[in-house]
């Protein structure tokens, strides 16, 4: 694994985007409604250059973007994400068409975007999601029913990748409409005219689907919420959609959805080495001038270990998250493992390091208003989004036992198959909640 350091170009840059979240961004934050779209944020990204940069950089850059724009505007920082969660589907399995409609307006912050997985019935275990997409023999397309919930910028977004669930077509050409292997229908990809998918049968027959936020037949509404993000539910009540709508090919919207998920959740890990870092600077700072027992609380061994263990969690942390997204831009056919264990351990990390700067701040990293009272409301959720700790590490396990797996099948005096070990189960790849947004 190659040594991270980062070149005196890329320090620089990181700078800067620190100084623009807290003297540009920070101020507009502050200006906006909790649990509302801050539109006039957004288009100040958009006029940065920073949501640009989304589409023509790769996962380290991402990273770098995020973690220093949370080092100062957790709120930026959200909103950038979002954006390129939402509209990276569009720019990678989109039609000349779609880009050409959504990009430049995505680009330029005056379109927000928002990506809907996650579902009430339907969260880690994003496979088994039901919206439906019943073919409508009329237009030649689809009408869409159901609802999406934990949506990040939902029920406000101008465009919406949805996941929905058209039916599974058979090697025979045949359509899985009910979930059973040979179902029958017509050979088409969306199903048998008329016809509902069947429910929950995992990850084949899901088709990725742009669905303009005026779209008739669609609302939904906001969800208060423990952070102050955006967030929401979608309810489709028959929208129309059609052939021009799909993301990638029919029936292949998950693998649209996991390429989206691999390239985003090194950077929620780097969201969450950003906040640790800002509550142990603000730990070090307070620490070393807040007076104690005839000295200052650093004098403390007891303070000055446990800032010692958040910053080494906090550096360990961010090494992980940035040889997931070197990995993830050299191609390395790794990139699940490394990208599981880097959100895991950041996100992680960050949970505890928010958690002892406000214990040796005291009551006053409480009240309402202070920035670790902020990051304490911030830091929970990515411990859930974009897959939960929980997931991340079935996916761990998961990688690993496949590559043990591999390994013994390659050697030449196995007396016999391998075993598998444990129960052994679909992945549960993750929906998502606020700031990843499902």
């Amino acid at each position: 694994m190659a040594a991270f350091s980062l070149d005196p170009e890329q320090t620089t840059w990181c700078a800067e985007l620190r100084r623009l979240a807290s003297e540009q961004l920070r101020p507009l934050a502050d200006k906006g409604e909790p649990g509302r779209v801050n539109r006039p944020l957004v288009a100040a990204l958009g006029e940065l250059g920073l949501l640009a940069r989304l589409f023509d950089s790769g996962a380290f850059d991402l990273c770098l973007m995020r973690e220093s724009l949370a080092h100062a505007c957790t709120e930026a920082e959200t909103a950038l994400a979002l954006q390129g969660l939402g509209a990276h589907p569009v720019a990678a399995f989109g039609t000349p068409e779609q880009r050409d409609r959504w990009l430049p307006e995505v680009v330029a912050g005056r379109a927000v975007a928002a990506f809907a997985l996650s579902e009430p019935g339907a969260g880690s275990d994003a496979a088994a999601l039901a919206l439906e997409a019943v073919t409508d023999p009329e237009s030649g397309g689809w009408r869409l029913y159901g609802e999406k919930c934990w949506i990040s910028n939902a029920p406000e977004a101008d465009l919406i990748t949805v996941f929905a669930r058209t039916g599974d077509t058979e090697p025979d050409g045949g359509v899985r409409t009910d979930g059973e292997p040979g179902a029958g229908g017509e050979p088409e990809a969306g199903g048998a005219p008329g016809a509902r998918p069947g429910r929950g049968t995992g990850p084949r027959g899901v088709t990725a689907f742009l669905v303009p936020g005026d779209r008739a037949g669609l609302g939904g509404e906001a969800l208060d919420m423990l952070a102050p993000h955006a967030l929401g539910t979608f309810v489709f009540d028959g929208v129309p959609v059609g052939p021009d709508d799909v993301l990638g090919t029919p029936g292949e919207g998950f693998r649209v959805a996991m390429h989206t998920l691999n390239l985003f959740r090194p950077s929620v890990g780097a969201f969450a080495v950003g906040m640790a870092q800002a509550a142990l600077d603000a730990t070090l700072a307070h620490t070393a001038a807040r007076p104690a027992f005839g000295g200052v609380l650093a004098d403390l061994q007891a303070v000055a270990h446990q800032v010692a263990e958040m910053a080494t969690r906090t550096e360990a942390a961010r090494l992980l998250v940035y040889a997931a997204a070197e990995a993830y831009d050299r191609g390395d056919p790794d990139v699940p493992r490394r990208a599981a264990m880097a959100k895991l351990l950041a996100t992680e990390t960050a949970q505890y390091v928010v958690d002892a700067a406000v214990q040796l701040h005291g009551a006053r990293a409480l009240q309402r208003g202070h920035p670790l009272e902020h990051l304490y409301r911030e830091v929970r959720a990515p411990r859930i989004y974009e897959g939960a700790t929980e997931v991340q590490r079935t996916i761990i396990a998961k990688e690993l036992y496949r590559r043990h797996g591999s390994r013994a099948a390659a050697r030449p005096d196995r007396t016999g198959p391998a075993r598998p070990v444990g129960r052994q189960v679909p992945e549960p790849e993750p929906a998502t909640a606020p700031g990843g947004a499902a």
